[in-house]
């Protein structure tokens, strides 16, 4: 099944900013550029004058405004643009099985508001099985997302945990003749200076001390995405810290912010995570969270 970059739109600027996104990184990677905007009629939500046909037309109109202005930015991108009558998160989660990745507007610096308002942007990326992006509306509308630059991924946890965020970060660096900035954060395990018996700490001796074992850990999950796009190239960092921290300090200058997620599915609630929080709320630059297993 072919793939396709999907984005939310909702009027605002942060979604005009983020359909601006999409479609610069979907002529990168050589896919077509869904538009979705989510309406569902709510009749006991809205004032009596505002009848179903008039909301429709707004709702239309809303999409046909960015469709048009993604068209004249973006010549030859092949578009497509759909109004789906669901909620908004429900309706960018749909689109999933052909979705490539998934790109919704964010205000950063504060609760994530995305795609519409309040709290859909989060829910939206607890939700989803695909990458999410969250672009705000100074993150890249009218072409201030260029070519090159540095990329910062978090390679958090296990080389099997941090597979998924590690090679959209090399795909995408490769796509764009970007370099990749690999992070590591460590903290001093409780009780080590006492008591250095686990199997984990007992490697970290053998390899010389936990710094080095620490950057061992590093080179060991970037060596597949190294072999893989050997044209990219890649510096690491390790640094010992909060995670959420040791990132934020090392993407002063990136171009694009890539976190992992765990896919933890809840009856209540759309945890995300804190360092994808930390990432969302306080990152200088767009943010992309992957999820895994």
């Amino acid at each position: 099944m072919s793939r396709e970059i999907v984005a939310g739109v909702d009027g605002s600027p942060e979604s005009l900013a983020a359909a601006d996104w999409a479609a610069r990184e979907a002529r990168r990677r050589h896919l077509p550029l869904r538009l979705v905007h989510a309406w569902r009629w709510e009749p006991l939500d809205i004032p009596l004058e505002q009848d179903r046909p008039s909301q429709e037309r707004t709702a239309d109109d809303v999409l046909r405004r960015a469709e048009s202005t993604i068209a004249e930015r973006h010549p030859g991108l092949p578009l497509t643009a759909e109004v789906v009558q669901d909620t908004p998160v429900a309706a960018l989660l749909s689109t999933e099985e052909r979705a490539e990745m998934l790109v919704i507007g964010s205000r950063g610096y504060g609760a994530v508001a995305g795609f519409l308002l309040g709290s859909y942007g989060q829910q939206i990326i607890a939700g989803a099985h695909r990458p999410v992006v969250a672009v705000r509306s100074r993150d890249g509308a009218g072409g201030g997302d260029p070519e090159g630059g540095v990329i910062v991924v978090g390679q958090l946890g296990s080389a099997e945990d941090s597979a998924p965020a590690l090679g959209f970060a090399f795909e995408t660096a490769a796509a764009r003749g970007a370099s990749v900035r690999a992070v590591r954060a460590w903290s001093l395990p409780p009780l080590y200076a006492y008591s250095p018996t686990s199997s984990a700490l007992a490697r970290a001796d053998e390899a010389g001390g936990l710094v080095p074992y620490e950057e061992q850990a590093l080179r060991e999950a970037l060596a597949p995405w190294r072999e893989r796009f050997p044209e990219v190239r890649v510096t690491e960092h390790v640094e010992i810290g909060s995670a959420g921290q040791v990132l934020l300090g090392s993407s002063g200058d990136a171009r694009l912010l890539v976190v992992g997620r765990r896919a933890r599915r809840r009856v209540i609630g759309s945890r995300i995570g804190s360092v994808a929080h930390a990432a969302l709320h306080l990152a200088p630059c767009p943010v992309v969270v992957v999820p895994h297993e």
